[in-house]
């Protein structure tokens, strides 16, 4: 998976942390960013291969920003996993509908997280390469 560039939207940095260290340890790059509105900046510039949004960031939410990233041509593709902690059953769906390609709970459980990474990846080239 070496050479994969994730975005990560965090705004915890305890939480940045832990998952940019387990991305990193895994080969992969990690640009990070604290806020949706420069996540946005950051998408356009480099197109990651996938981005993991926290939901509750400061400014515009982790719903607001999924919105923007599935409304542009250059962007809509990229598979985007929500990674928070909102646990109810009604949070899950809500996330879900909303477009998210995945859900992970904080806080994460490190072999799930990955496993969620490397599936959604290998099933968004999959998708890719067939078209």
């Amino acid at each position: 998976m070496s050479g994969k560039l994730i975005l990560v939207i965090e705004d915890n940095e305890k939480n940045m942390k832990l998952v940019r260290d387990l991305l990193q340890y895994e080969g992969y790059e990690v640009l990070e960013t604290e806020t949706a509105e420069e996540g946005l900046r950051l998408v356009e510039e480099h197109i990651p291969t996938l981005i993991l949004m926290d939901i509750g960031l400061p400014g515009m939410n982790g719903f607001e920003a999924l919105k923007c990233l599935r409304a542009s041509s250059a962007t809509a593709g990229i598979p985007v996993i929500a990674v928070t902690a909102s646990v109810m059953t009604q949070d899950h769906q809500k996330i879900m509908d909303a477009g998210f390609d995945g859900y992970q709970r904080k806080p994460i459980d490190i072999d799930e997280f990955l496993e969620a990474v490397r599936v959604t990846i290998e099933r968004s080239f999959g998708e890719r390469s067939t078209e």
